[in-house]
């Protein structure tokens, strides 16, 4: 059996959300502990280059801006542990997370798994991930200019994405498996007066490229069957996100997506009532993304 190392802090998760709590907490002198998984760095590092992110006005490459935050945080004296946590306790302090390797017995825990973004389940969308197709408009988008792209989603996100694209992309086109869109109305009424080419119902069938990248799509008709090819350079999926709150459902609530549930608008997690202890968690302004949690 694993005798647990005692600490202050463990994080779970390793990208930029987890390298932050852990700047921030040794900055603080709690010597944390982050469990940043076997792919560290998170989904950034699958941006070929950032230009939102404040300090580097020629951008960076997702991968370095990941490197770089994890070595600040080493440099203020936090602990990055390369392995996978496979189980955690949070009905009582000392709550305890244990890896593949290790475990730990910590007075607080943050959550920063995140989330990875739903995949269309193409084999060829797996070929041409980061040579064309993408999963962030804002991220990656500048790369495309001039260039043709289009976008697979019939959500918000999707739409926004879409007409993002536009002002930068030479040509974009909105494939949706429905003959109508999910999205907001206001965001409908939008898209109708802008410049993107809608494709409705379309299902996308297979990524088109080669060895420089993507080239192109195969568009299948959802009622008919026929199909359509597009002339592409980029490729947008934008159908939702998938959290990474499998570990932590038996002791914290989640809404109907799967994400970790907070009380109105305070950074209090929403536990079972079975549990007795409260959670503190940390959250971006969206109220359906809980991106760092922290158990005290």
């Amino acid at each position: 059996m694993i005798e647990p190392a005692r600490c202050h802090i463990v994080i779970v998760g390793g990208g930029p959300a987890g390298y932050t709590a852990a700047i921030y907490a040794a900055r603080a002198g709690l010597s944390p502990v982050c469990v940043e998984g076997y792919a560290s760095g998170g989904q950034i590092v699958r941006s070929g280059e950032v230009h939102n992110f404040p300090g580097y006005p020629g951008g960076i490459a997702g991968a370095d801006l990941a490197e770089r935050m994890r070595g600040q945080a080493i440099a203020f004296g936090a602990k990055m542990i390369t392995d996978e946590v496979v189980s955690v306790q949070l009905t009582a302090s000392p709550f305890t997370v244990t890896t593949l390797e290790s475990a730990y017995h910590a007075d607080a825990v943050i959550i920063a798994t995140g989330a990875s973004s739903r995949r269309l389940g193409l084999p060829s969308e797996d070929e041409y991930d980061g040579r064309g197709v993408c999963y962030c408009a804002i991220c990656d988008g500048p790369l495309f200019a001039g260039q043709r792209v289009a976008v697979v989603g019939g959500g918000d996100a999707a739409v926004e994405e879409a007409l993002a694209l536009s002002r930068i992309a030479s040509h974009v086109t909105l494939v949706h498996r429905r003959a109508e869109f999910r999205a907001n109305a206001a965001l409908r009424a939008t898209l109708a007066d802008s410049p993107v080419e809608i494709r409705t119902p379309y299902l996308l069938d297979e990524v088109l490229g080669g060895e420089a990248g993507v080239t192109g799509a195969r568009l299948r008709h959802v009622e008919d069957g026929s199909t359509a090819d597009l002339d592409l350079e980029g490729l947008f999926v934008a159908i939702g996100h998938e959290p990474a709150s499998g570990l932590f459902e038996d002791y914290l609530a989640t809404d109907s997506h799967g994400f970790l549930v907070t009380e109105g608008c305070t950074r209090r997690l929403r536990l079972f009532r079975r549990h007795r202890r409260r959670t503190l968690a940390s959250r971006p302004s969206h109220p359906a993304h809980v991106r760092r949690t922290a158990c005290s």
